[in-house]
């Protein structure tokens, strides 16, 4: 290593923010538009919103290979090429896995993009409230730890946020699905109403309906609105959805406020024994492996639930011998992931003189309907699952004909079907865990991570209602050849890896208080996955960004109290 210890006056900042993707942009922006001079770290590449989307606009025949995953992309994606995602169109936003190796010690699939921006850039756009049962469901059954708040203390910042990205959706006044603030939803094609229409007379526990997702479908603060192309994971050239780069990041920028550095590993944070605070971080310059100290007095780690995770555990010092912040040894423990890839699906006979518009960038939602009260109560699991899916028509193919005759064959619609899965809550585990492997290193001679996570038991038995509910829905609704299936993947598929820095109200067993600080530096802040003391059977997003708003205005707020 080179290290070169400029002067600190230099590279000191009111604020410094590790990460750029969905959390790590929140953080950037809070703190600039309240005037602090923000100092962002990106471990990736600059990604330019608009001008690095290079094939936001690709028509099927500009794939060089047709859209299949050559040897080439095998050999250095094996792991993130597994995602639904990753394709010729995309493969520069996911990372290298030679380059970026960890070890499995029971299989995981940690899908991720090291760029300014991360996986806002690729995410699936859904987006959630969280609800009292979802923050008091620890408490209730004794899983995991307490959280720390509950509903109402986020419920103003889920608004905070929702009014600013732009959310798409319909109210439905559900206990356990709270209403958010909502743009014009998405419509429902004919099917998808008239499987709805069908629960609803069915059942009295459940709906179904549009999902509430971070696209515009009408203008909002000059982006957007949505063109119903599809193609989101390429970057979205009218900012259509929701991204760091499209949105936070602009808005942190305008205030003349922030300096993005890109290639920025971060290595650790520093510990000042005198003021029991951090002061900084160290980093490593990606490109030249040169390492730099910057300081400041709030520091918001935001580096996704793993990247985090290895920073804290790499930040040891006399005060911190096992990682910062690890006195309850919480650090690196509880790692938790939505367990899918089971549903079911059907044909349907009618409708054929309809078709659908465009392509919605969205799909259906049926809210959980179990262990909520009542009879919905079961006594083979604990805990929940939401459904998301969608129909469509699709082609006939026939293979009769030559020419003319071939092509006018394929251009007739064929049949309708539709498609449910099922996303279920993962039980936290003290003992899935995330540790620092320091004999196997990457790219640039840091530690790896060995991560030893897997499903058990209540998930197990949570998929076979998952499994057997969906058929039964779809049956009820009059779907024909109605099957179903349960692919399993492992931990980290879902993409919704968190938990392993929690929040509690006990130090002893947590390591982040109500406010996302560190218990023992209150001057650190994390707001990513890491900090989740539960799963629910959402998608995380939006909590996340919730999350990361209410607690810069409490740093701020205790900045100027001189309590941090």
């Amino acid at each position: 290593m080179h290290l070169n210890i400029k002067a600190a006056a230099e590279n000191t900042y009111d604020a410094i923010v590790v990460g750029s993707g969905i959390s790590g942009g929140w953080a950037a922006k809070e703190l600039c538009e309240k005037g602090l001079k923000t100092l962002v770290l990106e471990r990736g590449r600059n990604v330019e919103h608009i001008k690095d989307y290079t094939t936001a606009n690709w028509a099927p025949w500009d794939y060089p290979h047709h859209g299949k995953h050559t040897l080439e992309m095998q050999e250095n994606h094996p792991i993130q090429s597994r995602c639904y995602a990753f394709d010729e169109a995309t493969q520069h936003f996911w990372v290298n896995d030679k380059e970026n190796p960890y070890n499995e010690i029971k299989p995981f699939n940690w899908l991720r993009g090291n760029h300014v921006g991360g996986r806002s850039l690729m995410w699936g756009r859904q987006v959630y409230r969280w609800s009292d049962i979802d923050f008091g469901a620890n408490a209730k059954d004794g899983h995991g730890v307490d959280w720390p708040i509950r509903y109402k203390d986020i419920e103003p910042w889920y608004s905070y946020v929702e009014k600013y990205i732009g959310i798409s959706g319909t109210a439905e006044n559900l206990p356990q699905l709270p209403d958010g603030e909502f743009l014009k939803a998405m419509e429902m094609n004919c099917l998808e109403k008239h499987v709805a229409a069908r629960i609803k007379e069915k059942y009295k526990d459940r709906i179904m309906t549009i999902g509430r997702c971070a696209h515009v479908t009408e203008a909002h603060n000059g982006r957007g609105p949505c063109q119903y192309r599809d193609q989101c994971a390429r970057g979205c050239p009218f900012t259509g959805y929701f991204s760091s780069n499209g949105v936070t990041l602009p808005a942190a920028a305008k205030t003349g406020n922030m300096t993005l550095r890109p290639h920025s590993i971060v290595l650790e944070l520093l510990y000042d024994e005198a003021t029991k605070k951090a002061k900084g971080v160290r980093i490593m310059d990606a490109e030249t492996k040169e390492v730099t100290e910057y300081f400041a007095k709030i520091i918001f780690v935001n580096a996704s639930t793993l990247g985090t995770t290895a920073i804290l555990l790499n930040s040891v010092s006399n005060r911190f011998p096992n990682g910062f912040g690890n006195d309850s040894d919480q650090v690196g423990r509880n790692l938790m992931d939505h367990h899918f890839g089971v549903g079911a699906g059907g044909s349907f006979e009618g409708f054929e003189d309809q078709y659908t518009y465009g392509r919605r960038a969205n799909g259906i939602y049926i809210p959980r309907f179990r262990n909520i009260g009542g009879n919905t109560n079961r006594k083979d699991y604990l805990r929940g699952f939401g459904y998301q899916g969608g129909a469509s028509r699709g082609r006939t193919t026939s293979f009769e004909g030559i020419g003319v005759q071939l092509k006018e064959a394929n251009t007739e619609a064929g049949q309708w079907g539709m498609w449910i899965g099922a996303w279920g809550e993962h039980l936290p585990y003290q003992d899935n865990t995330v540790r620092l492997n320091k004999t196997k290193t990457d790219k640039w001679g840091l530690p790896t991570l060995d991560i030893d996570c897997n499903f058990r038991d209540n998930e197990l038995a949570m998929r076979k209602d998952m499994l057997e509910s969906a058929k039964e829905m779809l049956e009820a609704a009059g779907l024909k050849n109605v099957g179903g299936g349960d692919d399993m993947p492992p931990p980290g598929h879902c993409i919704h890896e968190m938990g392993t820095a929690r929040m509690g109200r006990d130090p002893k067993t947590s390591v982040l208080n109500g406010f996302n600080q560190v218990h023992a530096a209150q001057n650190v802040f994390i707001t990513d996955g890491a900090c989740m003391s539960s799963s629910a059977c959402q998608n995380p997003s939006i909590t996340y960004m919730a999350l990361t708003a209410r607690a810069v205005d409490h740093a701020v707020s205790e900045l100027k109290k001189n309590n941090i």
